[in-house]
């Protein structure tokens, strides 16, 4: 069974730059005959709003979006996430880290490595080999180890759009959080485990995201899981050339009338280079007709390329 999946943090309604996600996933899953699923990602509890998640929901109806299966919330699936570190901690691919995020900065600085913008510092290893007395923060995969084990640290594989991709997670990443200090599961580990258990074949997302696929990888070999095929798509970008997004103060959709729900579709599918179907006079088109259509659009361009 073909399945994907659109996987919203509930921290506010739907933007130009979501959508475009959802959007895109929908297109695919329905270009492949399969299933489209819809995934809150509320791990991180205290950054998510109360009724967001229903927003979400409503707002991917009103363009004719819904999910085939049961909407999935992460903040009930701790358990689950606790048996994956358990699971890696047996096999010595995890261990538990004192350093705070100034640490990792300042040593960084010491091996005369500058920290890129946007971009986390590379962990050095430092409590790989035990804690030196200090209480532990967090918990961090052994990137170093399972490179061994598998082999290289680097990572290779098919972006369906982008083409072929490669990353030495060892040199851009380090050991990566899997548990964070404060208690919260790591974005990495929390996808993983709840790909593999919805049985989800093909992840859809923005291109911002496309670094986060080698440290998966790793993480779907340590714990015996498939690898989803990928495909990451263009960013929607501000004013300020930035990526759009909540925390840059992105305006939720205006989906109050059928002009500005076919409005915001458009826009979105032609981000993602699709046909433009509404009418110069009002801006409105049949919403059931353009997803066909783009759907064939979409399963003309991709699924050529896509088993």
């Amino acid at each position: 069974m073909i399945r994907g999946r659109f996987a919203p943090s509930p921290t506010g309604e739907l933007h130009a730059g979501s959508l475009v996600a959802a959007l895109a996933s929908w297109l695919d899953a329905k270009a492949l005959q399969g299933e489209w699923w819809v995934r809150m990602e509320d791990v991180d509890g205290p950054r998510c709003i109360v009724g967001a998640a229903a927003n979400i929901l409503h707002q991917l109806s009103l363009c004719g979006l819904h999910s085939d299966g049961e909407v999935m919330f992460q903040s009930n699936r701790n358990t689950l996430y606790e048996q994956a570190l358990h699971q890696l901690i047996d096999k010595d691919l995890a261990y538990p880290c004192a350093c705070t995020r100034k640490e990792i900065e300042e040593q960084q600085a010491s091996l005369g490595l500058s920290l890129e913008r946007h971009k986390s510092a590379v962990y050095p290893g430092t409590c790989r080999n035990g804690l030196h007395g200090k209480p532990a923060r967090a918990w961090r995969f052994n990137v170093l180890k399972w490179s061994q084990l598998r082999g290289s640290c680097e990572v290779q594989w098919t972006d369906r759009r982008l083409g072929p991709q490669m990353q030495n997670v060892q040199e851009a990443v380090g050991d990566f959080v899997l548990k964070r200090a404060d208690g919260l599961w790591s974005y990495q580990l929390a996808v993983v485990v709840d790909d593999a258990a919805q049985g989800i074949t093909h992840v859809v997302r923005g291109e911002d995201l496309t670094d986060n696929t080698a440290r998966q990888y790793l993480l779907q070999e340590a714990l015996g899981f498939d690898h989803p095929h990928y495909l990451h798509t263009p960013l929607v970008l501000g004013d300020n050339g930035e990526k759009l997004s909540k925390q840059n103060g992105a305006k939720a959709l205006d989906l109050s009338t059928p002009r500005t729900v076919c409005l915001a579709i458009q826009s979105a599918a032609s981000t993602l280079g699709l046909k433009t179907l509404a009418k110069p006079d009002n801006g409105l088109f049949d919403l059931d007709v353009a997803l066909s259509t783009w759907t064939q659009e979409w399963a003309q361009r991709y699924t050529r390329t896509s088993p």
